[in-house]
């Protein structure tokens, strides 16, 4: 069965070589069909379309590809309302906090973790999410980690082990022991249920030398690479991040001219969380000098609950523009086909032919929205693969 998507004001492709020649690929009172495959099998005007079994008219919204959410904290439990309200205050934000979710996580039942992934993801769908990332990260025990990437599992497009987060309070004297043991015995206890492995390469988290000990054991295990990198100062995660080939170095929040070099020569994509800045009152990372250098930027909420507590990504677009001097459509580019890149996809974060028709109808004329009207919920109704939406405002999540 195919169906005719119609009615379409401004259609987002992401792909130069349709509509308007430019990186969003702009396409003007547009159409496209979806094959049995929930792929795309036709884009064009809509005076030209093809018949189709099915037909939706969108009365001239506009449609966008969905978001690819490449970075985000889902598997926890616990509130750290209070730390924010401290942070306002005036408190320094570091990587000490994220002991007070580890605490509530490991004492949480299954169901409570689950209940809890099943609504923020929720949340995410609802904002025109439709492809996400999802680290463990808060158990930091071998049977905690486990059980986190196999709930995360059931969820999310992409799981990642951050059994190295932090060291947790039982080997506070003896953090090489634990990264002995994230190295061993919980990677081997993981590795069926991840893609990627990262690490909180930080000071108050883990140096250089340990990052690298357990990168290595993640290559040893064909897994994929992703680093927390320079988000509380200058250091070295984004060059080990390119040294490892990693798919993407997170935060990039104080970097050198030389980190900026780096990721321009480089494919690890360079993913900003603007969201924890503005949550935690720290300098926005410099978009600007990656994208004139010519680096790749994504774009994602780091979804967690100590530093950013948002599944937003119009909110991160709206900050992106706002803060980081970043162009509307380059910030839709990194929302979409940036977060795709960093998760090594290619038929997610677009809409061209062959793509998934993973989309979002905005109750809006134009893309601009996104950024110009900040927090006012836009989205529609979220479509994956095609088929049938899987949310609308003043109704129900469903998922295909």
């Amino acid at each position: 069965m195919t169906n005719l998507f119609t009615g379409i004001g401004q259609l987002v492709v992401n792909d130069p070589g349709y509509g308007d020649g430019s990186p969003l690929g702009i396409v003007d009172d547009a159409a496209f069909v979806v094959g049995d495959d929930g792929r795309i099998e036709w884009i064009g005007a809509a005076s030209s379309a093809p018949e189709a079994d099915a037909v939706v008219d969108f009365d001239g919204r506009a449609v966008i590809p969905g978001f690819v959410d490449s970075h985000a904290h889902l598997v926890f439990a616990g509130d750290r309302a209070g730390e924010f309200a401290a942070r306002m205050s005036g408190r320094p934000y570091t990587a000490g906090g994220i002991r007070t979710t580890v605490a509530a996580t490991r004492a949480a039942s299954d169901d409570v973790l689950q209940a809890n992934l099943r609504r923020l993801t929720a949340e995410m769908r609802r904002q025109g999410t439709t492809t996400l990332e999802c680290k463990s990260g808060y158990g930091l025990t071998v049977d905690d980690e486990q059980r986190s990437v196999t709930l995360a599992r059931d969820f999310a497009d992409a799981v990642t082990l951050l059994g190295a987060h932090v060291v947790p309070p039982e080997y506070a004297d003896r953090p090489d022991e634990y990264v002995d043991l994230v190295r061993g015995p919980m990677l081997d206890a993981c590795a069926a249920d991840i893609d990627y492995v990262d690490v909180f390469c930080e000071k108050g988290a883990f140096d250089a030398d340990q990052t690298r000990a357990v990168l290595d054991a993640a290559r040893a295990r064909e897994l994929g690479i992703r680093l927390h990198a320079n988000q509380l100062g200058e250091g070295p995660g984004v060059q080990i991040a390119v040294e490892y080939g990693a798919a993407s170095a997170d935060h990039c929040t104080h970097l050198s001219d030389a980190d900026v070099e780096s990721l321009a020569s480089s494919t690890t994509v360079a993913t900003l969380l603007p969201g924890v800045e503005f949550s935690t009152r720290s300098p926005y990372p410099d978009a600007r000098k990656l994208l004139d250098a010519g680096a790749t930027v994504a774009l994602a909420t780091d979804c967690n609950p100590g530093s950013c507590y948002t599944s937003s990504m119009p909110l991160c677009i709206a900050l992106a523009v706002r803060e980081m001097h970043m162009t509307p459509a380059e910030a839709l580019l990194a929302a979409t086909r940036g977060g795709a890149a960093a998760l090594g996809r290619d038929d997610v974060g677009r809409l061209a032919l062959g793509a998934r028709a993973d989309f979002a109808v905005l109750n809006a004329p134009s893309y601009l929205h996104l950024a110009y009207r900040p927090g006012v919920p836009l989205v529609d109704t979220v479509w994956m693969g095609g088929a049938i939406p899987c949310h609308t405002y003043g109704g129900h999540v469903a998922y295909p």
